[in-house]
């Protein structure tokens, strides 16, 4: 009975299969090879032939889905039909994509400037606390910096270095002004738009001369409730150590610099350790993102909630950072043309104590990292101990003792009503309140050191001491905008206009305060109370910082086309700024213009049928930068200065001079800029391209003019900056059948020069070792030393070559060249000795598909720009050798690059090339492999979506530096240096994401 019940089910079910065929056409009635046909829910499918035909086995109840790159897909169900034959259309999606800009959206069609957007896809299931971490190598023109640490912030350059103030863009989250994202979960993320050109960033006034990042949060879709769960773990993992020498070569090399210098040999008895300090410090550290959503909307109403959480492990033992999201949205239609709503952001994070891998660099492997009989870390020997500790008294014995936390809530209301058919109203206002708060805790520290009577030594002062801070910062925003958008003339004229009326304020305030304890008084180490108020008086120390500024801004923009191929977009705004309001130059305008023309949209090129887009484009504008350390550049403030003594009895009166002279022109920075280029699809929108040559001069240049024998300085609009190069993008996408393939990259190089800062001659000197220098007639923040011919052989040697005046060489020191020609090597020889801002930076991405599986490859990188050196470059102390040591000079023609060891001969540590490392490298920076389960197995356990993945990130790295990572971040006018930089480690994860 059964086998006949089974056999009856399958008659009817291969009655109920059959074949459909059909051709597959474009609008040109060309047939397409390689159409995708797939039965929807499932990966049955197949693919067109060379004569775009198709055959396939379905059942009537079968929903055939026709998809192929450049067009837009059809869906048909099949029903009664035998034969199905479809005619593809251009997906004109890929033309009309909206992108957000400045108060509002637009058509990227209708647009002159350059704005790249990132969907928030690209960004999700990736190993990053900060979401612009996950962008590197992805997008033209920006340059991000990514740190190994903990939680740490990227750095971003867009378009290079733009003043001596500063270099951070401007972020605009749901509106508000921004200057971080960490407060983000990358998966609350829609998308973000990357603003780089004039046409689009002046309507952002005095804040848009480093370009912006506009980040929109997710809202919900009009559909079903949806719940969502992403939740990802792994391991981070050192794998890039620093090639130090071991034990027995330390013993070497050391032995041999106290013969060179005449000192007495080192009793090497109870130091025969070979220990590795980088293994000693280093973990394998856990990293987890989980973040859950729910999101539901009707016809008039939505809403969207995410909570995430994420914590991370440092890779240096004990780190740890933490850090819980919320993201709420709702929106509410009151009638056809008024609509409200609110946006909400909080966060909740734990930054890490993070220590320095110095110690470990400069420790001595010869020393025993413990003593088992005390139960001590080991003090390091007479000539490290009295500068360097053992590192893991640093990493263990004082971790965690540095604990902040730091609260962020930001959002906005919203109200917008239609009227008059073609405008719209909409008013924001919007707030950001942070309020941080941390202090660091110094215990008394104990170490086992044979030296010392009763062989225990305490480290330092021996008192514990403490501080302690408090800080809150608010920033509150409006906006009142009217937007007008019509057509005319049978759609031949269209216009979006837009005005309005903005203001924003910013405060902060902060207190400091520390204290060392008294006789017979131990601070507690208590995170939960303030201690400052309690042991020595005599060592408290305090301070304060406070400041506000607010900004009241008018704005318009225009942007209108012709018949949909003659464009042109204006914008202007005007900024009125209360940080100027004792000049009177509170008031500054800025504006700009762009045009671009669609060649392809011409009847002369209607013929050329490979060609589906092409648009030249060009802008001018004028931008603004506040980004000064100074919160009121204008005003007369007071600093402390000398006191003095009346009367009778003496009283101590005390003084105050001016922190710099007011200028009553003092003006905001103001940067002139200018860019051309264009925009192409082709082979059916298979192929994008796009380039642009921009170039962007930065005026007005906010610097301190230098007292004369001692005077007040003052500050002035005193310089001028040059940045220009070459942006280009290029994409091709295609599929075949089960498989899909696409192909981006994207190269941009940058010429930064100083065109002139304040006097002939002057120089910014910046960095710990004076290396980095801001001059006009040089890139910003260029590496000045001396050039390195080689190492003096022998005294024959010395004698044929210029005379040395910085000091007396003998054979094996490092030869300078004599760059000015006047015979002799005196400091006019210091030159430009290398430029820490990069040549050209590129990227790669590579993506496969197959039926569900998906890979992704991430590589960037970056070529001509220098490193410098530092760690390794003091003379305060003994420190241990990099390997390249090995091969110094200690005889006539056994070096010709590493010198003598003697660390008594200065010139030997003078800045110089030989301290300059390239800092050219090329890195895979992620990979990632994920499965979509079926739809027709997932409606079974009732999912609607399961997607599982694994992802490496910072794969492998090609480097020519010494230093854990080429990626060395800094300041406006000093980075590229290599400080003792934290390594980037590679990071496996794994992950799952579902929606039910």
């Amino acid at each position: 009975m059964v086998l006949a019940c089974l056999l009856l089910t399958s008659v009817s079910a291969f009655a109920q299969t059959k074949t459909v065929t059909g051709t597959i056409t474009d609008t040109n009635n060309e047939p397409l090879i390689g159409v995708s046909v797939v039965v929807q829910g499932t990966s049955t499918g197949t693919v067109t032939n060379m004569d775009g035909k198709y055959s396939i086995s379905v059942t009537p109840e079968d929903v055939l889905v026709f998809s192929y790159v450049g067009m837009a897909t059809q869906s048909i169900k099949v029903g009664t039909q035998s034969v199905i034959n479809v005619t593809l259309k251009e997906d004109s999606q890929l033309l009309a994509e909206t992108v957000v800009i400045g108060y509002g959206s637009a058509k990227k069609r209708d647009l002159t400037g350059s704005i790249t957007n990132i969907k928030g896809d690209e960004i999700a299931n990736k190993p990053a606390m900060n979401p612009l971490s996950s962008l590197q190598g992805k997008v033209a023109g920006v340059q991000i910096v990514n740190s190994g640490r903990a939680g740490a912030d990227p750095e971003i350059r867009i378009r290079g270095t733009n003043s001596i103030n500063g270099y951070k863009p401007l972020y605009i989250v749901d509106g508000l002004f921004n200057d971080n994202i960490n407060f983000l979960n990358p998966e609350d993320i829609e998308s973000m738009e990357i603003l780089k050109d004039p046409s689009s960033l002046a309507i952002f006034g005095v804040r848009g001369a480093n370009g912006v990042i506009i980040i929109t949060t997710k809202k919900a879709k009009e559909g079903q409730t949806l719940v969502n769960i992403n939740t990802s773990f792994g391991f981070k993992k050192v794998v890039d150590k620093i090639d130090l020498v071991n034990g027995p070569q330390f013993k070497e090399l050391y032995s041999e610099q106290l013969s060179n210098q005449e000192d007495n040999p080192f009793n090497y008895s109870g130091w025969d350790a070979n220990t590795d300090w980088q293994d000693e410090i280093f973990q394998n550290a856990f990293v987890t993102n989980n973040n859950i959503s729910i999101t539901g909307a009707s016809a008039k109403h939505s809403f969207y909630l995410g909570v995430g959480y994420s914590h991370e492990q440092g890779n240096i033992k004990h780190e740890k950072y933490s850090k819980v999201t919320i993201n709420a949205s709702n929106d509410y239609k009151i009638t056809d043309y008024l609509k409200v709503g609110f946006q909400f952001n909080g966060a909740r994070m734990l930054p890490a104590d993070s220590k320095q891998v110095l110690g470990a660099l400069r420790a001595t492997p010869i020393a025993p990292v413990y003593n088992n009989e005390y139960g001590l870390y080991a003090a390091l020997p007479e000539f490290q101990k009295a500068q360097i500790n053992n590192p893991m008294v640093d990493v263990d014995l004082k971790a965690n003792k540095t604990k902040a936390e730091n609260y962020r809530a930001s959002g906005n209301i919203y109200g917008e009503v239609n009227f008059l058919e073609h405008f719209t109203f909409k008013a924001m206002f919007s707030m950001d309140y942070g309020s941080n708060n941390g202090r660091t805790y110094t215990p008394i520290v104990k170490v086992y050191d044979t030296a010392v009577s009763g062989n225990v030594a305490t480290l330092g002062t021996g008192k514990t001491e403490v501080s302690q801070f408090k800080e809150n910062e608010t920033k509150v925003q409006s906006d009142y905008l009217v937007t007008y958008t019509n057509s005319f003339d049978h759609g031949n004229h269209n216009l979006t206009a837009t005005a309005g009326f903005t203001t924003y304020y910013n405060s902060l305030s902060r207190l400091d305060g520390a204290r060392k304890q008294g006789v017979g008084l131990i601070i507690p180490n208590d995170p939960d109370k303030w201690f400052v108020s309690i042991g020595d008086a005599a060592t408290a120390t305090n301070g304060s910082t406070q400041w506000e500024r607010s900004t009241v801004s008018l704005l318009a923009r225009l942007i209108y086309n012709y018949k949909g191929k003659y464009l042109f977009n204006g914008s202007f705004r005007r900024d009125g700024s209360s940080a100027f309001s004792y000049t009177g130059n509170e008031w500054q305008n800025f504006f700009s213009l762009g045009g671009g023309w669609l060649m392809s949209e011409e009847e002369f090129m209607k013929d050329i049928t490979w060609l589906d887009m092409l648009k030249v484009k060009a802008s001018y504008g004028t931008l603004g930068n506040q980004n000064l350390d100074k919160a009121y550049p204008a005003e007369p403030l007071l600093t402390n200065a000398y006191s003095a003594v009346f009367g009778q009895p003496s009283i101590i009166y005390p003084g105050y001079q001016l922190a710099y002279l007011p200028n009553p022109n003092l003006r905001w920075e103001k940067v002139e800029a200018w860019e051309a280029g264009f925009e192409t699809n082709v082979l059916r929108n298979r192929l994008h391209f796009e380039g642009v040559y921009y170039k962007k001069n930065t005026k007005d240049l906010l610097a301190e003019v230098p007292g004369i024998s001692g005077t007040v300085p003052g500050i002035g609009n005193l310089g001028e900056i040059e940045n220009k190069g070459v942006e280009m993008a290029i994409s091709w996408r295609d599929q075949i059948g089960d498989w899909g393939y696409s192909v981006s990259a994207n190269l941009t190089t940058i010429k930064n020069k100083v065109k002139s800062l304040v006097q002939e001659g002057y120089s910014i000197i910046a960095g710990d070792k004076q290396q980095s220098y801001t001059m006009a007639g040089y890139p910003i923040g260029y590496f000045y030393g001396y050039k390195v011919e080689g190492v003096y052989q022998s005294q024959q040697d010395i004698d044929s070559s210029p005379k040395n005046t910085l000091a007396t060489v003998t054979p094996g020191d490092l030869k300078f060249a004599d760059v000015d020609g006047s015979g002799d090597i005196t400091p006019e020889d210091r030159t430009m000795i290398g430029n820490p801002t990069p040549d050209f930076t590129y990227g790669l991405s590579l993506g496969l598909t197959y039926k569900n599986w998906t890979l992704g490859v991430d590589m960037m990188g970056q070529h001509g720009n220098e490193i410098f050196r530092t760690w390794d470059n003091y003379n305060f102390a003994q420190f241990n050798y990099l390997s390249q040591r090995m091969d110094r000079w200690h005889g006539e023609g056994t070096s010709n690059s590493q010198p003598l060891l003697n660390s008594k001969h200065s010139i030997n540590t003078l800045n110089s090339d030989y301290y300059i490392e390239d800092g050219s490298f090329f890195r895979i920076r992620n990979v990632q492999l994920a499965y979509a389960f079926d739809q027709s197995l997932l409606e079974k356990i009732r999912l609607q979506a399961l997607k599982v993945y694994v992802n490496i990130q910072n794969l492998k790295t090609w480097k020519h530096n010494t230093g854990y990572t080429p990626e060395l971040g800094g300041t406006a006018t000093a980075f590229g240096v290599d400080n003792g930089s934290y390594p980037v480690p590679v990071v496996y994860t794994f992950g799952i994401n579902l929606t039910f």
